[in-house]
């Protein structure tokens, strides 16, 4: 096919354009992963290098039943290209015994995000071709585009399509049956075994050959690290064969789908036209603060649409919900609401906010939001203290910015009984202490605060008692209903009574020889029922809205968070001088899940430590300051995206997963609020 005459990119961000320098270095390639999503929960992902170190790594995972279900169908293309008498691969393998063959890596004059879509620039001598790897937005269907943009003759290609049927989270290994493929119109259908979901191997010019064989062996060194399963096995099921001339361009369809379109320049012209628009609403929203729309700022924007996806229920078919991170995170209804007002309000996509804060609406039960969907069909589960909480500040930032006093009004009747829940007592033992108006919260075993790491039975960080956070949120959430109340003519005094309850029960919090707040009161399993260890929790007694401290405490909560807790990319999760730090996130899943919240910092604090450190001091300038290394990070580790956690310890290296919806989402809302202040 040839290249239509108009086919040159439209202008986006810009910020991730890689060289030689980083493609033809394999440490350098292979650390940086790109993503794809479709907005149903599949994906695509991989190195800049061409090559899976993860077993999550694939050209389509596809979500069967969205947004979970998520199954490996497709894991790589192997191409060969011949011009000019040469042969050139494109592609790179690592095998178990440590042999990368071959090194297609070093063929990669450039890689850069065309908005979120991976481009890939190929040197065959002195001919260029691009590649380009894109989902259809709805579908479980992935483009692979190529575009031979310089030579002077013609490009021969050979692609070996390498298949597979397995869940995300495990690996295929020692597999000897041969899938069922059949030629059909166009393409290959794979079966991969009787009653599985059959996918398609399709392409608008090229030549397809059905293939029998397993490569075996290759190796996943990322999951190595992680002390998992690190080698897996793929199908060949199919070789494409076609010719390229120079200006000429060939598509390649993988799909659940038997008769998707094979357009590939039609599709790619309309999935920029999806970005543009992302990237138009986004300006829009933010015409006040222009000034301040960096690049940078412009791409973690486009990654805030990767974690929407939908949820689809009875009598909702168009419910939406948020993706806590990819690549193995589901929804979870804690990491929604923190991440909801900045993935759509500070996005320009308030009707999103109010899609997903209905979808959660519908799943209340005794009072509580869902904390996650653990499997795809399987119900879900009410283990937590602060999700609901969270929904509360999240329709909040909701109604302030846009004045929805219709939706307000619909939600009110769940909000009270809501509130009615946790003054009476819910799952877990969460309920109001009458003497003090603080919520209790826990029973051992359990873990219901974001610090939730569980190694076996042993909860790591156990916060059974009344939390900071907890209660920070709910004296926000009491202070909130009260407004509500008050917008829609109701009855506001008992929320009001609440608020003031909490705020004057809050001062058991204040540890007055440290100078910061307890971590938990009336903690079982302390002596003295107080935990004084020093945790990131308590910056949410200055970043909320509502605030029980003094302005002295919540500048000494802000300074002992800035000496102890901060690193340039979030807040550890605990104090470097506490006796149970952990400074590196490495090892098992055990030593893992040991360090996840006894160190590691995460990134989505560093939203509302900003936010804090604006509340407090007032710079605008400098509180936007310690947002910049994580707008750089964005070239590092998950392109174009923010990560999960960190090292507590320099160099503070990346972990967990590469793409964090409330990483991204805190980013995008504290810049905002900032550069708001900034501007005034």
């Amino acid at each position: 096919m040839k290249l239509p005459a108009d086919h040159s990119a439209l202008t986006f961000p810009g910020v991730v354009d890689f060289g030689p320098d980083i493609c033809g270095d394999l440490r350098e390639a292979e650390s940086r992963e790109w993503l794809a999503t479709n907005g149903i929960g599949g994906y695509a992902f991989g190195t800049v290098a061409g090559h899976q170190t993860r077993s999550y790594h694939g050209l389509l995972i596809a979500a069967l039943q969205p947004p979970l279900g998520r199954t490996l169908l497709i894991e790589k293309l192997d191409e060969t290209a011949r011009y000019a008498s040469r042969e050139f691969a494109l592609f790179t393998n690592r095998w178990a015994d440590g042999t990368v063959s071959p090194e297609g890596y070093r063929n990669i004059e450039r890689f850069h995000l065309e908005g979120t879509t991976p481009v890939w620039t190929f040197a065959l001598a002195d001919a260029l071709l691009e590649k380009r790897v894109f989902l259809q937005q709805g579908a479980n269907t992935t483009y692979i585009l190529y575009r031979l943009t310089r030579a002077n003759s013609c490009v021969e290609l050979s692609i070996k399509v390498l298949a597979n049927d397995c869940e995300e989270h495990c690996v295929t290994r020692g597999r000897f049956q041969s899938m069922n493929v059949t030629p059909v119109e166009r393409g290959l259908q794979v079966i991969a075994f009787e009653g599985a979901t059959p996918f398609y191997i399709l392409s608008d010019a090229a030549t397809a050959i059905p293939a029998q064989d397993w490569y075996r062996n290759f190796d996943l060194a990322a999951e190595r690290a992680r002390g998992l399963p690190d080698r897996a096995d793929h199908f060949f099921a199919g070789e494409l064969r076609t010719t390229l001339a120079p200006g000429g361009s060939l598509t390649i369809v993988v799909s659940t789908a038997a008769t998707p379109s094979l357009d590939g320049e039609a599709a790619f012209a309309e999935r920029q036209g999806e970005t543009r628009a992302l990237l138009d609403r986004f300006s829009a929203a933010n015409m006040e603060i222009a000034s301040a729309i960096s690049p940078s700022v412009q791409q973690l924007a486009l990654a805030a649409d990767q974690f929407i996806a939908a949820r689809p229920l009875d009598g909702a078919p168009d419910a939406k919900t948020i993706l806590a991170g990819y690549p193995w995170f589901n929804d979870w209804g804690r990491d929604t609401m923190i991440a909801l007002p900045g993935l759509c309000l500070a996005t320009g996509r308030p009707w999103l906010a109010r899609n997903i804060l209905r979808t959660f609406s519908r799943l209340v039960s005794e009072g509580m939001i869902p904390n996650q969907f653990p499997h795809a069909g399987a119900a879900p589960v009410y283990n937590t203290a602060d999700a609901t909480l969270w929904y509360f500040e999240a329709l909040r930032q909701y109604f302030y910015a846009t004045s929805d006093m219709g939706f307000l009004r619909e939600l009110f009747p769940v909000l009270e009984d809501i509130v009615d829940a946790h003054v009476r007592g819910m799952r877990y033992h969460i309920r109001v202490d009458p003497a003090d108006g603080l919520l209790f919260a826990g029973e051992p075993g359990v873990q219901l605060t974001w610090m939730d790491a569980k190694v076996g039975d042993r909860v790591v960080t156990p916060r059974i008692g009344k939390p900071v956070e907890v209660n920070a949120l709910w004296l926000n959430a009491a202070a909130t209903m009260a407004r509500f109340a008050r917008a829609l003519g109701e009855q506001a005094t008992r929320y009001a009574e609440l608020a003031e309850r909490a705020r004057t029960g809050f001062a058991r919090f204040w540890n007055p020889e440290k100078q910061f707040c307890f971590d938990v009161i009336d903690a079982q399993g302390n002596p003295d029922g107080k935990d004084a260890a020093l945790r990131p929790n308590q910056i949410f007694a200055v970043s909320l809205p509502e605030t029980a401290l003094s302005l002295e405490q919540q500048r000494a909560v802000v300074d002992v968070c800035a000496r102890e807790l901060l690193t340039p990319f979030g807040l550890r999760s605990l104090g470097r001088n506490e006796p149970s730090y952990r400074g590196r996130y490495a090892g098992g899943p055990e030593e893992r899940d040991d360090a996840y919240h006894q160190g590691t910092a995460w990134g989505w604090l560093l939203g509302p430590f900003a936010l804090a450190h604006l509340r407090v001091y007032g710079n605008a300038r400098e509180a936007m300051s310690f947002l910049e290394p994580m707008f750089g990070h964005i070239q590092a580790a998950g392109l174009g995206t923010a990560g999960e956690i960190f090292d507590g310890d320099p160099p503070f290296t990346p972990n967990g997963c590469i793409a964090q919806a409330w990483t991204v989402g805190e980013t995008l809302r504290a810049w905002r609020a900032i550069a708001s202040a900034r501007e005034k």
